[in-house]
């Protein structure tokens, strides 16, 4: 047997039929079928990769658990949200910093949805100080930030992500060369895919690939947030 998980058109499927029965009682009727369609086909694509994710990154982690886990909940937070749809329509995938303590921590993620399928590497909205550090890690290593965004593989493959400020943030030089990153509120590196390249064999082997043209930006991320990579 191959070492290499994929996902399965049945997946793609469960999420179509929950994004347009997006209610508790269609839920409970069909939660054996995602247990078996979505559940168990995601934490057996985080079981492979607890081993390559070792050679890769061996900080970061791979929990193939219910809950607490790699695999992000299927249950939305609806308590500040306009939003009140009970359940995500995706898979989320995220391997974390073994010190990391939630999702804006440094990490690679794997996102599965009907519609759009993507991998991304980096931190998420971090919190005041480590988006501080970050920031004036670009600014003290201007070379080291471009090597780490800069190369000929990592600028084919991926897409730096995520909002930035208007204005650049207090206490920043605003002719600085970097500023237009410094003045980013996530450092998130994006790959995109089409939705069928999630079923086919080598899925998994693209995922290892991508994580490792990552690892100069996760690298210096690690760097400026005080952990080791």
């Amino acid at each position: 047997m191959s070492r290499y998980a994929r996902f399965e058109p049945r997946t793609l499927r469960f999420l179509e039929e929950l994004r347009a029965n997006n209610n508790r009682e269609w839920f409970k009727e069909h939660k054996a079928r995602y247990e078996d369609d979505v559940l168990d086909v995601a934490l057996r694509f985080i079981i492979s990769m607890q081993d390559p994710l070792a050679e890769i990154a061996p900080r970061f982690t791979a929990v193939p658990t219910r809950v607490g886990g790699s695999l992000m909940r299927v249950y939305r937070d609806t308590r500040f949200s306009k939003n009140k749809l009970p359940y995500k329509t995706n898979i989320g995938i995220q391997f974390r910093h073994e010190q990391a303590r939630d999702v804006h921590s440094p990490g690679y993620y794997v996102h599965i949805d009907p519609d759009q399928v993507f991998i991304g590497a980096g931190m998420w909205r971090p919190d005041s100080e480590p988006l501080k550090g970050i920031r004036e890690r670009i600014v003290a290593r201007p070379a080291e930030w471009q090597r780490a965004i800069g190369g000929r593989t990592f600028k084919r493959q991926f897409d730096l992500g995520g909002e930035r400020l208007t204005r650049p943030p207090r206490g920043f030089d605003k002719d600085h060369p970097c500023i237009e990153d410094i003045k980013r509120k996530s450092f998130i590196a994006v790959r995109e895919f089409d939705v069928g390249d999630c079923l086919k064999p080598q899925f998994q082997r693209t995922v290892e690939t991508t994580f490792r043209t990552a690892e100069p930006l996760m690298h210096f991320l690690c760097s400026a947030v005080g952990v080791r990579f």
